[in-house]
């Protein structure tokens, strides 16, 4: 009898223990989910005002969206194949980087980069994925960051890969909408040796006229050492004497990446400068260069890896949080905690409910 009394002492003491503790969760205030701050919603609500400005343009003049690959129209999706595409892509990934939530993450990016207000980002893009491209910008802006940007414009399957919506028209949409209004330092062809390899003769003559049109420095490098050498000298220059806090690589480029295997390796998201490996300068892209002089990496690459690790949903449809800037609801710990405390309490109080009638009606 009173071991009995002792077992039903002790779940009832479990049971009060389990909904004191989750009490306690439940009155406590809620954690910041990651990407649900201040600045990561600003960020989140500048790209969803970007992407309804990109969607305008090409519903008003540009090349129409396609319902079936641009889910979510977006704007930000290419075509599959087209004169300006330099290599194979995947759908799913252009599309989840299409997506504000993107440009929250980055926010986190950044801050884990230590770059905040009146910093220079140096970003090295392909306009393989205008999204992240995109989302990027929008963090910085949130950030109050300065980004110095050099785009490659030939794009992979499904990227900025339309002859008449390559990176360049995103960007004067987005300027004449009074999005965003940044100008990038240089610009490339892309794909083989950044220069060209991949496209269709009648796509370099388009893409090499576009770039001809602005005004802008053309890189034409196809020696890897000179070529990553000239895009430091145009990062440098651009940022007026002041020091590039962060380097953002977006895409697989030739002369960001490098050559080397190893590259391979890296963590898609932030990486510390000391945690990459530097190749000799033969084989040696502006992400090991950058890493060289001690500044760190922001990774746009592996889309997949990037949404596991920032918490970014894959391929979503519809988009989550467009409507309200990228804010989206989560579960806080704290209520979690609550949630499950309460759980316990209830399968404690049970398991005594289950004792007493035991010993009412016998073993």
């Amino acid at each position: 009898m009173k071991s009995r009394r002792t077992r039903a002492g002790v779940l009832v003491g479990l049971g009060l223990w389990s909904l004191a503790f989750g009490a306690f969760f439940y009155f406590l205030p809620p954690l910041p989910a990651p990407g649900t701050d201040e600045e990561a919603r600003r960020a989140a609500a500048l790209m969803a005002r970007a992407i309804a400005a990109l969607r305008e343009c090409r519903e008003s003049s540009g090349p129409p969206i396609d319902p079936l690959s641009d889910i979510n129209r977006t704007g930000l999706i290419g075509r599959e194949d087209t004169s300006i595409t330099t290599s194979p892509g995947r759908l799913e990934a252009k599309r989840t980087t299409a997506n504000p939530l993107v440009a929250g993450a980055l926010v986190r990016m950044f801050r884990e980069a230590g770059a905040g207000r009146g910093d220079v980002a140096a970003v090295g893009a392909s306009g393989s994925f205008p999204g992240l491209i995109l989302a990027t910008l929008c963090a910085a802006a949130a950030r109050g960051i300065e980004p110095r940007l050099i785009v490659s414009l030939g794009a992979s399957r499904w990227g900025a890969n339309d002859p008449g919506w390559t990176w360049l028209e995103m960007s004067d949409c987005l300027r004449r909408a009074g999005v965003l209004d940044v100008e990038s330092a240089a610009l490339s062809l892309g794909g083989g040796r950044d220069g060209g390899g991949g496209l269709s003769e009648s796509g370099r003559v388009l893409l090499e006229k576009k770039i001809e049109e602005t005004g802008l420095p053309f890189i034409q490098e196809p020696d890897l050492p000179k070529n990553v050498a000239e895009r430091i000298a145009l990062f440098e220059q651009s940022a007026g004497g002041r020091p590039i806090r962060v380097f953002v690589n977006i895409g697989g480029s030739f002369a960001d990446m490098g050559t080397d295997g190893e590259v391979l390796k890296l963590r898609p998201g932030f990486n510390r400068a000391e945690e990459i490996f530097v190749p000799p300068p033969d084989r040696r892209g502006v992400v090991q260069e950058m890493a060289r002089r001690g500044i760190p990496v922001i990774h746009l690459l592996f889309v997949q890896g990037l949404a596991e690790r920032y918490g970014l949903p894959w391929d979503p449809v519809p988009l989550p949080g467009a409507e309200d800037g990228g804010s989206r609801p989560a579960l806080s710990p704290p209520a979690g905690i609550a949630l499950l405390s309460l759980y316990l309490a209830g399968v404690v109080f049970g398991l005594f409910r289950i004792a007493r009638l035991s010993r009412r009606f016998g073993d």
